[in-house]
């Protein structure tokens, strides 16, 4: 059986990942040849110091080297007309009252783009160069027991999915924010944009009372693509409704970040068509952020090769 040619780790910065980096640095696991930080451009302040803080304290003296990758700023990207824009899951109201959503493409784009291209470089077959068969990186992925159900595998035979925390370690999230905590790094944050939709309450809250000026940024976000994003609108394909980055559907200044009210509990469910999460999960968000291997969207499509980059 073929041999991976370097073993990488998807770093998002979030709890999951996090660990993985410091049990590969502290040689609980094995070494990894390379962390990847995909960088959408609009990450939290916090993120990106415990970024920094992880390459300082963790992977350097470890001999770790850690590769941040990016194919643009996802927020000046969606509010410039000319640029293409791959969606964020976006809330829309239609016309009609109706409750929707928006095509969540930005994780292939901005987490999963980057890294197929990376991981290219590293193995000296640039895109658009044929890998030849057998040619291959072991990918460590930050995904926790209880999140078993979402390990999955890479959509290209050059990169094959590994999950430590599930075959190795046996760990829960939980057992992760104690390692992380022992190591003086209890305060990581979540992985995920500044103004990604799927946000919880708690989150949202988060950043109104501790971050003014990011909180400043994603209220005037929420405002400018009311009507979709600048390229769809500059073509003349306008958005038949609003969008907004809260499941409440009305502008951020305005949401009910402090609580859960009846009418949004409603609109989750016309839009959905399935149960509702339980208060605690609407007000905390999804628990591990943004993972681009477990996403909860729709995943990136392997035949589109300027895209998936699945050649």
């Amino acid at each position: 059986m073929s041999q991976p040619r370097h073993r990488i780790l998807s770093l998002g910065a979030g709890i999951q990942s996090s660990t993985l980096l410091a049990l590969s640095a502290k040689g609980v696991l094995p070494r990894v040849d390379y962390a990847i930080f995909a960088d959408t451009g609009w990450e939290p302040a916090a993120v990106y110091r415990h970024l920094d803080r992880l390459e300082k304290e963790i992977a350097e003296p470890a001999g770790i080297p850690i590769l941040r990758v990016s194919t643009g700023n996802i927020r000046r990207d969606a509010l410039d007309p000319e640029h293409r824009f791959a969606s964020m899951p976006l809330y829309i109201l239609n016309k009609d009252g109706k409750p929707g959503m928006t095509r969540r493409q930005c994780t292939g784009e901005y987490k999963i783009k980057p890294i197929k291209r990376q991981v290219r470089d590293i193995l000296g077959y640039p895109y658009p160069t044929r890998i030849p068969k057998g040619v291959f990186v072991e990918q460590w992925v930050g995904i926790s027991t209880d999140e078993f159900h979402r390990a999955k595998d890479a959509d290209v035979q050059y990169m094959r999915n590994r999950h430590p925390l599930i075959v190795d370690m046996n760990w829960s999230r939980t057992d992760c924010i104690s390692y992380l905590a022992s190591l003086g790094l209890a305060d990581t944050p979540k992985s995920s944009c500044l103004g990604c939709p799927f946000h919880g309450n708690a989150q949202w809250r988060n950043i109104r009372d501790n971050s003014p000026a990011e909180w400043a940024d994603v209220v005037e976000f929420d405002a400018a693509i009311r009507n979709g994003n600048a390229r769809a609108n500059a073509s003349g394909n306008r958005l038949l409704g609003e969008a907004y980055l809260h499941r409440s559907r009305v502008p951020l200044s305005e949401a009910p970040i402090d609580h859960v009210t009846a009418a949004e509990w409603a609109a989750l469910q016309q839009a959905s068509g399935t149960a509702l999460p339980d208060a605690e999960q609407l007000d905390l968000g999804v628990a591990d952020g943004c993972s681009p291997w477990a996403c909860r969207g729709s995943e990136a499509d392997p035949s589109q090769d300027d895209f998936g980059l699945a050649v």
